[in-house]
């Protein structure tokens, strides 16, 4: 990606999520020499990728498959240092704008509607090989339980929301005609790197053309531009 489409990205975030009056803390209006001035302070934002995140996927094409993410709270398995056992994000999710299928092999996740558009998820089990099966899948919706066969589409409303188990797999994306969608997630400790299991071979961070200078630094970010800081 160009770093002139993320930054365009992030503006359209930030007054997406003003406009549904979610408010992100101080750290997502950091730039480059706050950083450089509270790197102590900020030690477990960079070590647990907190902060902005956007990803094609490898496509390259946001609009049509891609991800805008603000990872606001996370902790790390077994760790004295963060010993948060649960994660929370706010996302952004585009009319049409496709999060490909995948599952987690451990993290149990509340996907969240809170405002905007609808969203639609489509829903499949996969088994212990990692591959889909025909399967029917029993989830949680608000609290009550259904049964969706392999395949079937869920669509949530503002204001519903619906638990995910390991191995639950799954792709979204706004339903169209309906205006983006104010997405939360709730759940265990996040690990994008070790726990992400997409049906088809994806790449969860793209590379970065730096065609002008960073408005808000990634997650994905920290050891470039912060390793020479002392990280």
């Amino acid at each position: 990606m160009k770093r002139s489409e993320v930054n365009q990205i992030v503006r359209n975030a930030v007054d997406f999520f003003r406009r549904h009056q979610f408010l992100l803390p101080p750290f997502a209006y950091y730039e480059l020499s706050d950083w450089r001035n509270r790197l102590a302070a900020s030690r477990e934002i960079i070590d647990l990728g907190l902060g902005w995140d956007v990803t094609t996927f490898g496509t390259g094409d946001f609009a049509r498959e891609g991800l805008l993410l603000f990872t606001l709270r996370n902790g790390r398995f077994q760790s004295r240092e963060y010993p948060k056992v649960y994660a929370e994000k706010i996302m952004m999710v585009g009319e049409n704008q496709i999060t490909p299928q995948h599952f987690h092999w451990h993290k149990q996740e509340d996907i969240i509607n809170r405002g905007g558009g609808n969203l639609l998820i489509e829903l499949w089990k996969a088994g212990a090989d990692d591959k889909l099966t025909d399967e029917p899948l029993t989830l949680s919706i608000d609290g009550e339980l259904r049964t969706f066969r392999s395949g079937e589409t869920l669509r949530l409303r503002p204001g519903e929301s619906v638990s995910f188990t390991p191995y639950s797999t799954h792709r979204f994306r706004g339903e169209p005609k309906c205006g983006p969608v104010l997405v939360g997630e709730v759940s265990m400790v996040n690990d994008d790197h070790a726990d992400n299991c997409f049906i088809e071979k994806k790449d969860r961070f793209d590379s970065m053309e730096e065609d002008e200078a960073p408005l808000y630094l990634l997650c994905s970010d920290y050891d470039k531009f912060l390793k020479a800081d002392g990280k």
